[in-house]
């Protein structure tokens, strides 16, 4: 029985619609990160490399220790490739840019949305009409007493 409750409690929290907005979300997400990875690395920062001098970033490393051969046995060498952590900081400066303009315009989007104009009041009634109105009312006081 407690089984079947804890199942039913899942299924109702995974069936509940944010979750899956948000599994939704997630999947859109890596696959757009993709995207802008690529193109920081295939284009923005093969021009970033040609303009600072024909640098490839991910190819920037600082060797520690140099790779050597001890007691029969190669040693890789130590190394710090910060190139490769400038490469990830621009892609997420990128990402988080481009998501950042993303949500800014669904937010102006769903603002139009949303400032529909308050209905009008009906535009009072000519003299015409209040006079014909006030004939109604009599003859509704006449015809009713």
């Amino acid at each position: 029985m407690g089984k079947t409750t804890f199942l039913q409690d899942f299924k109702s929290f995974a069936m509940k619609g944010n979750v899956i907005d948000m599994a939704v979300g997630i999947i859109i997400g890596a696959a757009f990160g993709k995207i802008v990875s690529s193109l920081v690395s295939d284009i923005i920062m093969p021009l970033v490399g040609v303009i600072v001098g024909g640098v490839n970033f991910t190819d920037l490393k600082w060797v520690l220790r140099e790779a050597h051969t001890h007691d029969g046995h190669d040693v890789a060498a130590v190394v710090l490739q910060y190139g490769n952590f400038i490469q990830a900081t621009i892609d997420f400066l990128i990402i988080a840019f481009s998501i950042f303009v993303f949500i800014k315009l669904i937010a102006k989007l769903n603002r139009k949305k949303q400032e529909t104009p308050a209905p009008t009041a009906p535009p009072a009634p000519s003299p015409e009409e209040e006079l014909l109105t006030q004939i109604r009312d009599i003859l509704k006081d006449q015809n009713g007493k």
